[in-house]
């Protein structure tokens, strides 16, 4: 059919889309007919509408499409013709942050000073900073149906990115990040996944629509390896880039990971799980990049907080140093997320930067975000930033 797509309802399935949830332009009263016909077993001259209705379906087919190739039919429409550049397949965390003068020792227990509850987990972090720079985004998640759900689906929205694949059930909670940050900035975190992990393979391929029509694709670990191997396969053999952030790290890392992964980003810790090498300093991140080079990446990227980072490519195959800016960093929670999210819409809207300036330029908004209290609280919005980041 000339409009049928895969819309997910809060259940899963499939939905005509547009044609008869257009109901509401409704002069094609005839079109809705058919359909029942149609479903009963139907195009019969018996009913007494066959070829007429039939007719009638297909010239509101071609009108329905046409309206929604002009935007006329509303933000739903608007949403399926205008694809998102940067598509994100992840978790959405409720962040319960509690702030202490220092970090606890095994078995201590210690006065904090302030709690708040914010919005986190890895990939809507991601998503939300490559929003806040100007980014078309779209989440492709699943939360529970619960208060932290529903406000989470409601700050997805205020941050202006799709939900049409932000999925809800009722086998499982949210997921929650418990997080502790000392005075200097240093954090503690333990995340329970919740529904993050029931984010599975069909809800992907249902999301192929979204994500095969993307510029870049990010995903991570917070979600099941089988759920973020399908976001890579589909984004791959559909030719758009990807970049996967193994976090967090698994040992034996399915060796698809690396090969269909066009930028593999990870930080100190995650490339010392990823290879089994100490990575203390720009000189040990080097050495993990070739290893990991060797695995069948196209670009490897280890992040190393205050010291920025570190770039490996096939075009370049010398590992690079790429310092950062010298800041006070006040919570340093989600900073990576936001080189990474920065990182995505730089790959999606200035593809001719080089790799080192756009590993630049995600530094320094990376290093904006540690002077904040919160994670996404914390991300800057790019009428906030020097404009010649843009």
């Amino acid at each position: 059919m000339l409009c049928r797509e895969t819309i997910p309802g809060r259940t899963g399935g499939s939905r005509w889309a547009g044609l008869f949830r257009a109901s509401r332009w409704a002069t094609f009263v005839g079109v809705r007919k058919a359909r029942v016909v149609r479903e009963r077993g139907s195009w019969v001259s018996g009913y007494g509408v066959g070829q007429r209705l039939k007719g009638s379906l297909q010239v509101g087919e071609r009108r329905l499409c046409a309206m929604a190739a002009s935007g006329k039919p509303g933000r739903q429409w608007q949403e399926k013709v205008a694809a998102a550049a940067v598509v994100v397949v992840g978790s959405c965390m409720t962040d319960l942050v509690s702030l202490t003068s220092r970090l606890p020792k095994t078995g201590e227990t210690i006065h904090g000073h302030k709690f708040f509850i914010g919005f986190g987990g890895k990939g809507a972090n991601q998503c939300v900073q490559a929003a806040r720079l100007g980014a078309k985004t779209s989440m492709v998640c699943k939360v529970g149906k619960d208060s932290f759900g529903n406000d989470y689906i409601e700050n997805l929205k205020q941050n202006d990115i799709s939900t049409e694949f932000t999925y809800q059930t009722k086998d499982a909670a949210t997921g929650t990040a418990s997080i502790i940050v000392s005075n200097e900035g240093q954090n503690i975190i333990v995340i329970v996944a919740g529904a993050n992990l029931l984010l599975n393979p069909e809800d992907l391929r249902e999301a192929a629509s979204a994500i095969s029509r993307a510029k870049v694709m990010i995903c991570q670990l917070e979600v099941t390896p089988a759920a973020s191997l399908e976001a890579l396969r589909i984004a791959h053999s559909s030719g758009v880039k990807t970049l996967f952030n193994p976090a967090p790290a698994i040992a034996d890392l399915d060796p698809q990971f690396y090969t269909l992964s066009d930028v593999f980003c990870c930080n100190e810790s995650e490339a010392e799980i990823l290879t089994s090498l100490e990575v203390s300093s720009p000189s040990d991140a080097g050495k993990a990049t070739l290893v990991l080079m060797e695995r069948g990446c196209q670009v490897v990227i280890i992040t190393l907080g205050a010291e920025g980072c570190v770039m490996l490519s096939q075009k370049e195959p010398v590992p690079k140093h790429i310092p950062t800016e010298n800041v006070k960093a006040v919570d340093t929670t989600g900073a990576g997320d936001s080189f990474v999210g920065a990182l995505a819409f730089y790959l999606a809207y200035y593809p001719n930067l080089s790799l080192e300036e756009m590993l630049k330029r995600s530094n320094f908004i990376a290093a904006v975000s540690v002077q904040a209290i919160g994670t996404q609280s914390s991300y800057p919005y790019k009428k906030d930033l020097p404009l010649d980041l843009f």
